[in-house]
């Protein structure tokens, strides 16, 4: 079996950057965040932060923002002693307020002057999805955004209809819904914290201050091509969830 070659990113039209949300408080994973950020949580022996960064090295994409806000010291050091894990890796400081998603990547803006596109994707997220061909289906889909989704069990799911283009948002528990899009047929998907943009995003985000990623997609979503990048049957684990550490350390070694 040939050994897959990591692209180089010349392979790819224009400079791809990646942020990693790493400034979550990491409630559900008491009590290791009672004296810990939540993303070095230690799985086999590296944390899901490392994981994570060399993860996207392994594709090709070197250039890191990493948000920090609880013990924001702790990844800041983890950082610096191990030289970003061989990647540059940039650090934006939210210790004053913690900014959600939709915030900390506005806050950011800048790091992604010079990208033709950049990738986000949560510290808590471990999954062998294909960067590669998830960049290369954003590129030439001629999306906004792309958003790694999948067929999973959970109670919020993402509305897309039948040419994958995102439409609402809803909760399957309590039935609220929020709808962009109305669309005859909708499949319920999954959002599996990772997603492809185009850096001329930041014109089209109106929201300021501290606000979530969903909200601005389900905002763009009106008038924007937002697409679903479908990964079912990849591996993945929610490391933020009780009782995730033993399932990521059966999976990832």
């Amino acid at each position: 079996m040939r050994k897959k070659k990591s692209f180089m990113p010349d392979r790819y039209d224009g400079k791809i950057k990646a942020m990693v949300f790493a400034a979550g408080l990491g409630s559900r994973l008491k009590p290791w965040t009672d004296s810990h950020p939540k993303a070095l949580v230690p799985v086999n022996g590296k944390s899901i932060l490392q994981r994570n960064i060399e993860r996207l090295q392994s594709f090709g994409i070197h250039e890191v923002m990493v948000n920090v806000h609880h013990f924001a010291n702790q990844i800041m050091e983890a950082v610096a002693v191990n030289n970003g894990w061989g990647s540059s890796v940039t650090i934006s400081d939210e210790t004053e307020e913690v900014l959600e998603t939709g915030g900390g990547l506005v806050k950011a803006k800048s790091f992604f002057s010079d990208a033709a596109a950049f990738i986000t994707l949560n510290a808590d997220i471990l999954t062998n999805l294909d960067l590669e061909a998830m960049i290369r289906f954003h590129q030439s889909s001629g999306s906004l955004i792309s958003m790694a989704v999948m067929q999973r069990p959970g109670n919020r799911v993402l509305l897309f209809d039948e040419m994958g283009q995102l439409c609402g948002w809803r909760n399957r528990e309590s039935k609220e819904e929020k709808i962009s899009l109305q669309k005859e047929t909708l499949a319920e998907k999954a959002f599996s914290g990772i997603a492809a943009y185009q850096s001329s995003v930041f014109d089209k985000i109106k929201q300021t201050g501290k606000f979530s990623l969903t909200e601005v997609f389900l905002d763009l979503a009106k008038t924007e091509k937002i697409t679903a990048f479908d990964h079912t049957g990849d591996r993945f684990v929610d490391v933020g969830k009780p009782g995730s550490v033993e399932i990521a350390e059966r999976m990832f070694n």
